[in-house]
């Protein structure tokens, strides 16, 4: 399989990849230069709250956020 780099630096994969490796609009993947011929892409995976707790510090207004049951130790029954 081939692709074209566009004038604005953007390589399409083809569709064959992208159902294979079950890809998505709006991924993240990391780019790195193997050798003189060769770039890597590969996909980094982030959980699905990235970025949350960023987003909770950033809150101008103090708030609290109750233990949950998972987060206590097993001797503790609620």
């Amino acid at each position: 399989m081939t692709t074209v780099l566009s004038q604005k630096g953007q390589i399409v994969l083809p569709r064959a990849v992208r159902e294979q490796m079950q890809l998505e609009p709006g991924q993240d993947f990391e780019v790195f230069i193997d050798d003189e011929d060769t770039i890597l892409l590969r996909r980094v995976s982030r959980p699905p709250n990235h970025g949350l707790i960023d987003l909770l510090q950033a809150c101008p207004y103090p708030f609290d956020v109750p233990p949950r049951a998972n987060d206590l130790p097993r001797s503790i029954k609620l």
